[in-house]
């Protein structure tokens, strides 16, 4: 039996780890968010002040985080050998990590767009940017319109990369994870 893996992908706070985490507690496997965790450990290091934006441009050596994100979603694509679910949700994907060096202007070679092609999802659902519930805190630095600007390059890579990006509506917490279930339940 074949293990459906789902991105649900977004910019900044558009309601995507909120869904994750629902699902979650409805008892479906889910995979979290690694760059809140590797955020913290920079920000650790370095003076708090230095991170004004997104941590791929805050932190010292943005290439090797990058690395170490691609390195960590790609561990967490095979989390699913192990878990025995039918349906894993991960809180981005692979290509989330080319979507933000394009949108942040970062230069990459071929390491960091073939792992994209390497490891397939079936399931892309993107959350659009939601004026009305942005927010930041210790880890999410960017503005809105920095949202904004990642929303669009997240649907550009995924798409570049030969996937169907399914927009996911505006609503509360159980209305978008309802739209994300019955999504993955057509195929």
């Amino acid at each position: 039996m074949s293990v459906k893996k789902v991105v649900v992908t977004g910019g900044p706070s558009t309601g995507k780890t909120s869904v994750i985490e629902y699902l979650e507690k409805q008892g479906h496997f889910c995979v979290h968010e690694l760059i809140r965790s590797m955020t913290s450990a920079e920000k650790n290091e370095e003076n708090a002040n230095t991170f004004k934006t997104n941590p791929i441009v805050s932190v010292k050596d943005p290439k090797m985080f990058n690395q170490m994100l691609l390195d960590g979603r790609i561990e967490q694509f095979h989390t699913q050998a192990n878990s025995g679910a039918e349906v894993i949700f991960y809180d981005r994907g692979i290509p989330d990590v080319h979507a933000y060096m394009n949108c942040f202007g970062q230069s990459y070679d071929s390491e960091f767009a073939q792992p994209c092609y390497n490891y397939r999802y079936d399931h892309i659902l993107l959350m659009p940017p939601w004026k009305e519930i942005y927010a930041v805190d210790n880890e999410r630095f960017e503005t809105y319109e920095e949202s904004v600007k990642i929303f669009e390059s997240l649907e550009k890579a995924y798409t570049h990369f030969g996937y169907t990006v399914n927009l996911v509506p505006k609503g509360n917490v159980a209305e978008r994870a309802k739209f994300i279930l019955d999504h993955i339940k057509l195929d």
